[in-house]
């Protein structure tokens, strides 16, 4: 009885849920719902970057540099002193006095260390330096055409210039004004080129002539009567450049050229090698290795002697004025001594 009851049982079930189907058609089995796709974990992010500590301050300049901008904050503000003095008036004088057709370097100097085309103050060295004696010493002419070697701030060029510009011709070195800022020849071609610019009716035919002081070369072949080396060769000394230079000299000059020569002088026997770190150079040892260098000694000359200067300073020579390298210390005595005592030494090629 109870297996008959679960037969019918079973065939109504049957009926119930496939009755709409045809019974020669199977029946498709119904998908399984497909799995979930995973879902995707997070991308890992990188770890943090770690936080930046403060970038470290940009390097300040170096004493150098700071140096040296001074040193042409100088240069600007003189040079703007200069351009201020040069009124119509005193254009028109040195317009004339490069015009001049002098006769002697007697007679052009005698009207040239007179004239107010010259810097305050240079006048005041004429008892030290004696540029007229000197200039007749070495035999210079207006007609010469004269190469400066190392002009400095023109205290000899406002004088050549004008003696030469008529009838002769002259030269002065410089470095490249366009160098390391914080480089000393760098800064003194810049005085010089504005120098130069600050009066064309003065200077207007002055040649520069571009050179490397380390290094010594001159393409002016034959062409000198007189190199002037004014306080040059402890600085060639200290550069290890005097054979060079000469040597370079020598074959600018003209046959008999001359060769004008004033150093500040070392003790007698000083070594040349200590004696010229503090300016000096002994004389006896310049005039043998100048000679040695295809020039004969024909003449010297006491014109630039000071028998006050006892060579011993804590900054050599330019402890002494003009430079005043100690400053205000001592400075009373370095004036009542006044400049170098200097050599004077005309020498003539072979």
């Amino acid at each position: 009885m109870i297996r008959r009851i679960s037969c019918c049982v079973l065939s109504a079930t049957l009926a119930a849920c496939g009755s709409s189907q045809s019974p020669d058609k199977p029946t498709t089995p119904v998908a399984s719902a497909a799995p979930p796709a995973p879902v995707a974990s997070a991308v890992a992010a990188p770890p943090p970057a770690p936080v930046a500590s403060a970038a470290a301050p940009a390097p300040g300049p170096t004493a150098k540099e700071l140096e040296a901008e001074k040193a042409w904050a100088k240069i600007e503000s003189d040079n703007q002193t200069e351009l201020g003095r040069w009124t119509p008036e005193l254009r028109a004088t040195a317009k004339r006095l490069a015009e001049t057709s002098y006769t002697s370097t007697d007679a052009a100097l005698r009207s040239l260390l007179a004239s107010n085309h010259r810097k305050p103050g240079n006048s005041e060295r004429d008892k030290y330096r004696h540029p007229r004696e000197s200039l007749e010493f070495f035999g210079l002419q207006p007609t010469w055409t004269v190469l400066e070697y190392g002009p400095g701030g023109g205290w000899y060029t406002e004088l050549l210039a004008p003696l030469l510009a008529k009838r002769g011709k002259l030269l002065v070195t410089t470095e490249d004004p366009n160098g390391p800022r914080t480089e000393n020849s760098t800064q003194n071609a810049a005085r010089l080129k504005l120098l130069l610019q600050s009066s064309p009716e003065l200077y207007s035919k002055v040649e520069a002539v571009t050179i490397d002081g380390k290094n010594p070369k001159l393409a002016l072949e034959g062409t000198l009567d007189s190199v002037l080396l004014i306080r040059m060769l402890h600085g060639f000394v200290n550069n290890g450049t005097l054979d060079g230079w000469l040597a370079e000299f020598k074959h600018a000059l003209k046959p008999k050229g001359v060769l004008a020569v004033i150093e500040h002088r070392a003790p007698a026997g000083a070594d040349p090698a200590t004696s010229s770190k503090r300016g000096y150079v002994p004389e006896a040892w310049a005039i043998e290795r100048i000679e040695a260098a295809g020039y004969k000694l024909a003449g010297k000359s006491e014109i630039n002697a000071n028998p006050k200067d006892t060579k011993d300073y804590p900054e050599g020579v330019w402890s002494l004025p003009p430079t005043y390298r100690e400053g205000d210390k001592d400075r009373a005595k370095y004036a009542a001594i006044g400049e170098s005592d200097r050599f004077t030494l005309r020498f003539v090629k072979k």
